[in-house]
């Protein structure tokens, strides 16, 4: 499975997991017996655990790098690379989320440094199956470049914002990259294939005895009832 984290703070927003939480969490994983690895090993590896954040806030660099070394865990963060330093103020944010700090190329320097994979979350933050095909071509380029020429590394792993993407996005994520990640809310299956990997929301795991029956192997009628319910209210908004 793929967890997926955005911010750590306690505003209790729907992108946020205290900090607190985001501790106990890792240290039920490390007593759980199952393996935490890096992204690109979890589809290869039956029963283990991916870390991911997404935006690439500074928080991350805060209280998540501590704990995670800690416990010697590795990590993807999928940065906004326009944004790297700023605020995620984009465009397209939306009403309602607060706005935080990102972190700086330095930072994000020193995460690498620190067994963090950092992958890329485009330069701006679109919707990119709603900005014309040219315009997320670049997007998906121009953030890959920028983050191997920042840190003189390669940058293989995309996460799409908002997890929206249609066939022709995946089709340029697949030229540009070997791992992409989506937002369906689900377990890692052979069957999606690397373009769109499926990853668990923090946001609905805080609850602890819900962590501890995911992070056990079970909890599948759960993220069932929760999937249902997200795919639900995205029908009636639309």
């Amino acid at each position: 499975m793929i967890l997926c984290y955005h911010s750590l703070d306690r505003s209790g927003s729907v992108i946020s997991v205290a900090p607190e939480t985001f501790r106990w969490q890792m240290q039920c994983l490390a007593v759980s017996g199952r393996r935490v690895v890096p992204l690109a090993q979890v589809s290869e590896i039956p029963g283990s655990v991916a870390i991911t954040f997404d935006d690439g806030f500074r928080n991350f660099y805060q209280h998540a790098l501590p704990i995670l070394r800690e416990h010697d865990f590795p990590a993807t963060v999928f940065v906004v690379t326009g944004h790297c330093g700023g605020r995620n103020n984009w465009a397209s944010q939306t009403p309602g989320v607060p706005e935080f700090d990102l972190m700086d190329w330095d930072e994000i320097r020193e995460a690498a440094g620190n067994g963090v994979t950092i992958g890329a979350h485009s330069v701006t933050h679109p919707k990119l199956s709603a900005v014309p095909a040219e315009d997320a071509r670049r997007e998906l380029r121009a953030s890959r470049e920028e983050i191997e020429t920042r840190l003189g590394q390669s940058a293989d792993t995309f996460a799409y914002p908002y997890g929206d993407h249609n066939a022709s996005v995946r089709e340029m994520a697949r030229a540009s990259f070997r791992i992409s990640c989506g937002t369906t809310l689900d377990f890692v299956t052979p069957a999606r294939g690397l373009d769109d990997l499926a990853r668990l929301d923090a946001y609905y795991l805080r609850n602890p005895a819900v962590f501890q029956k995911v992070a056990g192997g079970s909890g599948q009628g759960y993220i069932l009832a929760r999937r249902s319910l997200r795919n639900l209210r995205r029908w009636m908004v639309h």
